[in-house]
């Protein structure tokens, strides 16, 4: 039973994965192109404090993931990505769950079926592989799956996307199966291959017992280095008690 517990802290203190352009969490509409390549090198780290009936709990993890990316037509990509995942719970300075390795594997589908005027509309479907030790907290120990609605509208200098979803979450670790996502980005070229982003978002708590949701506020920066390799850095806030008090995001992409 305790060891459950920690198990869950650790779940919801890293469950997030960053599905677009990093550091942000929604996603954009394009694709890569018939035959193009992307593979993307991202890394997160997380905090949160809290007391609960004068115990104070620290938690913090992190993950780096891999993702490729394969444009086999030119509206539609082939996404893969396999996270691998760390974190540490103290209970008033004792360590209490201590864990780390690889976790659930995604394959995703993104389809742009609408482009006009600087307006597209995407779906992006996906299952999540139970590829990570859920006893250890490092996976949901099932197959899930998720579908996602995506909208772009570029005016240069400016970008914005929103994300609406839906997050079959089937898990062996008690946490809720129906989630749902609700995500609004914006990026701003301020000089030239220097984007400024922008991400708020808020989604269902995985746990069950919880009385409020996890919403998040994040800044960064995206500089294109070249036509085909980005770097990038971003910050996340918590705006609710549900969601980690902060995260550090760096990452890189390169495409062929």
């Amino acid at each position: 039973m305790i060891k459950g517990l920690f198990v869950s802290i650790f779940l919801l203190l890293v469950h997030a994965v960053a599905w677009g352009a990093h550091p942000l969490i929604s996603d954009d509409a394009g694709t890569q192109g018939k035959g193009k390549f992307q593979i993307e090198v991202s890394g997160q780290y997380d905090s949160d404090k809290e007391t609960v009936n004068d115990v104070s709990t620290e938690s913090t993890g992190g993950q780096i993931a891999t993702t490729l990316s394969y444009g086999f037509i030119e509206n539609a990509d082939l996404i893969l990505s396999l996270p691998y995942q760390w974190g540490k719970v103290k209970e008033d300075g004792i360590t209490v769950y201590n864990e780390n390795g690889v976790s659930d594997m995604a394959l995703e589908v993104k389809w742009r079926f609408y482009e006009k005027d600087g307006f597209a509309l995407a779906l992006k479907p996906g299952v999540r592989v139970p590829t990570g030790n859920e006893e250890k907290g490092l996976g949901a120990g099932r197959t899930g799956y998720h579908t996602f609605l995506i909208g772009s509208k570029e005016a240069a200098p400016w970008a914005f996307h929103v994300n609406v979803g839906y997050i079959g979450n089937e898990n062996k670790v008690d946490e809720e199966k129906n989630i749902w996502h609700a995500s609004l980005a914006t990026t701003c070229e301020v000089v030239k291959n220097l984007k400024l982003v922008g991400n708020i978002g808020i989604e269902r708590n995985r746990d069950k017992t919880a009385d409020k949701d996890p919403a998040f506020l994040l800044g960064g920066v995206i500089y294109s280095v070249s036509e085909r390799f980005d770097i990038d850095f971003g910050v996340k806030y918590g705006l609710t008690a549900a969601e980690n008090d902060w995260s550090l995001m760096a990452g890189m992409a390169f495409r062929f």
